[in-house]
């Protein structure tokens, strides 16, 4: 004679069947779930709750739990609650203090930010807690990024000016952007480098002996990448306009010449005027003052200090300048322009956002 409580007749829907089927073989949801629905499964095909526990190795009162609470619940009922967790132990008002101190005040031992322990230790709230505040409200005090902004009070019409020329360069003209590479060193380290090996990098001395430095003078063709370039002792105003007159017997004599350089002193010396003024093939364009990143030749300075002459030792300038002519003749070979697609009106409401997030800070 049978014992226990008569239970309710579990009956599955196809719908219902077919879900739990496809959860009972899923391998990528929680083993808790899978084997809900297979006591579900078990349950519908009429087999007790005790073989059901016996197969499963569970106990009975946990597969009448979850037959139960599919009969109330259906299939969300196998679903696990949302549960409370533990109750905040920071309110907002000491949010609110970590967050006026972190970006309003700076810490009593004269340091220049905070770090999270620093932070921890004013405000009595954990590291744990306030690192994990500081990612969830995206701030770093640790870390700081540089900028300048430009007091040219022509920057909206150069900017204009220079990038016209990057995206549509007037026709039977060359744009070369001009510049000079100032106080490159030739250092000797004072120890043979170590070479690379696996596990390891290569090594070089922190200490090393001067001798001397030249001037890389450089014209970035923006139409196809090619670079002129020369070095100099010096960079005054004589070794500007020497160089200049490099350019103009390398560019044929049908095109016209513009010439995007900076604004420093050499560049406008009444001498270098004078010459421009007999050259009507020749138009100057200068970018705004503090505005260095206009200029698509510090890209190529960027590139040859970093390949030729960071890690590089030489035993004198003579070294360093073959180092650079070999840069300069192989770069050539296979040169590629820099692709500018920043227009001046992105430029400029980018810049209008970082005004507006730095409004109030007295720039």
């Amino acid at each position: 004679m049978p014992m226990g409580r008569p239970k309710a007749e579990l009956v599955l829907s196809e719908d219902e069947r077919s879900q739990l089927i496809s959860i009972a073989r899923s391998r990528s949801i929680s083993a808790a779930l899978v084997t809900r629905a297979r006591i579900v499964l078990a349950a519908a095909g009429g087999e007790p709750n005790s073989a059901i526990a016996q197969r499963l190795q569970l106990t009975r009162a946990t597969v009448g739990k979850w037959r139960i609470r599919f009969l109330e619940h259906r299939i969300n009922g196998l679903y696990d609650e949302v549960r409370p967790g533990k109750p905040r132990t920071i309110d907002d008002e000491r949010l609110a203090q970590l967050i006026h101190k972190t970006l309003h005040t700076k810490p009593a031992d004269g340091s220049t930010h905070w770090s999270v322990r620093t932070i921890a230790a004013e405000t009595a709230i954990s590291p744990t807690s306030v690192h994990r505040y500081f990612k969830l409200l995206c701030l770093q005090p640790h870390r700081s990024e540089s900028f300048k902004l430009s007091t040219d009070q022509f920057f909206i019409e150069k900017l204009r000016d220079v990038v016209g020329l990057y995206l549509s360069p007037p026709e039977n003209a060359l744009v070369l952007c001009v510049d000079e590479k100032s106080q490159c060193q030739a250092l000797e380290r004072t120890q043979p480098m170590l070479p690379m090996g696996f596990g390891y990098v290569e090594g070089v001395t922190h200490d090393y002996v001067r001798h001397g430095t030249t001037t890389l003078f450089a014209a970035l063709n923006v139409l196809n990448g090619a670079v002129l370039a020369t070095c100099k002792p010096r960079h005054r105003h004589q070794e500007f306009l020497s160089f200049l007159r490099e350019i103009d017997k390398a560019v044929p004599a049908e095109l016209d010449v513009h010439c995007i350089v900076d604004n420093y002193g050499s560049h406008k010396h009444p001498k270098v005027k004078a010459w421009l003024a007999a050259k009507p093939r020749w138009h100057m364009h200068f970018i705004p003052t503090y505005s260095s990143w206009l200029n698509q030749v510090e890209r190529f300075f960027a590139l040859i200090t970093d390949k030729a002459i960071r890690r590089g030792s030489f035993g004198s300038v003579k070294q360093l300048i073959t180092r650079i002519d070999q840069f300069v003749s192989h770069y050539n070979e296979n040169c590629k322009p820099f692709m500018w697609t920043a227009s001046a009106d992105s430029i400029l409401e980018k810049l209008h956002r970082l005004c507006s997030r730095i409004s109030g800070t007295g720039h």
